[in-house]
């Protein structure tokens, strides 16, 4: 299975910032549009970095609530690790284990066609081993 079979289902919908906003502004659409990270953009629009949750949280422990006034491009990661729809959902469950990352932006050619997080992934191989599971039930291969 791809990536794509996943924006299929999930849909296409990225939540951006730009990377001058506030940390506040950033940790209000966070909340807002229930999500766990921003695509961050330059003033051009181009893909700049990333923010999640944990960013503004460990922003918050070492500099304090005062970090919250300080611009995203402070806290956002600007080494982005992006798929592309083909990727597939196993690979892509493997580079987010190794680099210890949640959200992966989705690029296809020079365009930002959506966002997967881990959770995602496990939900969307949960719902295949199901799947795998009802069919050799119905072949009563096993019995479960």
């Amino acid at each position: 299975m791809r990536i794509a079979d996943i924006l299929r289902i999930k849909g296409h919908e990225v939540y951006t910032i730009l990377a001058n906003h506030t940390v506040e502004e950033a940790a209000q659409l966070l909340c807002k549009k229930h999500v766990g990270a921003l695509i961050v953009r330059g003033l051009r629009g181009e893909l700049a970095g990333i923010l999640s949750e944990r960013d503004v949280i460990r922003g918050i422990a070492e500099a304090g609530p005062g970090v919250l006034q300080q611009p995203v491009r402070e806290l956002m990661s600007p080494d982005v690790i992006t798929c592309t729809p083909d990727d597939l959902i196993n690979k892509m469950l493997a580079v987010m284990t190794v680099h210890r990352i949640r959200h992966l932006p989705v690029i296809e050619g020079e365009h930002l066609v959506g966002m997967i997080s881990i959770g995602d992934l496990v939900k969307h191989r949960l719902q295949e081993k199901i799947q795998e599971v009802e069919v050799l039930r119905e072949l009563n291969i096993v019995r479960v």
